[in-house]
């Protein structure tokens, strides 16, 4: 799942990647939500609720929201650049690599939330998610050469409702088409499942719940990082 690329990704290895990351990208963003009411993988209802916010006068709030934007886009650079220079150098762990960095991300903001009972600002955290659901975004988009991306929903909305609209085409069109409505289902269902599921866990563990999303991401990162050491590049 986080080992193979190209022509070497199947329609499977896609949706495993699609349910299982945009499940705990959904959860994430409910976290931070119930934490400090924004929106922490929604770039388009921040940008929206920045320009907003500023119309009416309520600079504090827009000056807030702006920083969401900025560690989204500096997170996915971050991602972008471990990737791409550990494929340069043929690491081929490069993906597994990146999603063990994003859980130790996680584990370090729920130990630090702790520590410090909770009141780390309501601004580092939602940052902090910020980054580190641009960081997922941009990995999935990278393997999986754009079809998957977890951390948010409007473009997949989108791609249903076109795949919808591509089912009257002839044989193959049709064939393409329900593969990409599969995905993009699985993927809109997951992260709303996820949203539920991180909501419910946050409200009963507070900053725990981010330990407990760093455990589910290494179960997935960890695997297919000692996987990749027994697999040779094709």
């Amino acid at each position: 799942m986080l080992i193979r690329v190209g022509q070497e990704r199947t329609e499977k290895i896609n949706l495993a990647l699609a349910g299982m990351l945009a499940t705990i990208a959904g959860a994430l963003n409910a976290a931070g939500f119930l934490a400090a009411g924004v929106f922490t993988a929604n770039m388009t209802g921040n940008v929206s609720a920045f320009a907003d916010t500023l119309v009416t006068g309520e600079i504090a709030v827009a000056l807030w929201l702006l920083p969401l934007v900025f560690t989204f886009i500096l997170g996915a650079y971050c991602a972008a650049i471990l990737v791409l220079r550990g494929l340069a150098k043929k690491v081929r762990g490069a993906f597994a690599w990146a999603i063990v960095l994003e859980a130790l991300l996680l584990a370090a903001l729920s130990i630090g939330m702790t520590l410090t009972d909770g009141k780390i600002s309501e601004v580092l955290m939602t940052v902090s998610l910020s980054f580190v659901l641009g960081f997922q975004n941009s990995v999935t988009t990278l393997i999986s050469e754009a079809r998957v991306r977890t951390t948010h929903v409007s473009g997949m909305a989108t791609d249903i409702g076109v795949g919808l609209a591509s089912l009257s085409g002839d044989r193959e069109k049709r064939k393409d088409a329900s593969a990409k409505l599969k995905l993009h289902s699985l993927t809109l269902s997951s992260f709303a499942i996820g949203g539920i599921a991180g909501a419910i866990a946050f409200n009963w563990t507070g900053p725990w719940f981010f330990a407990m999303a760093a455990a589910a991401l290494l179960l997935i990162g960890w695997p297919e990082l000692r996987r990749a050491r027994r697999t040779p590049w094709e």
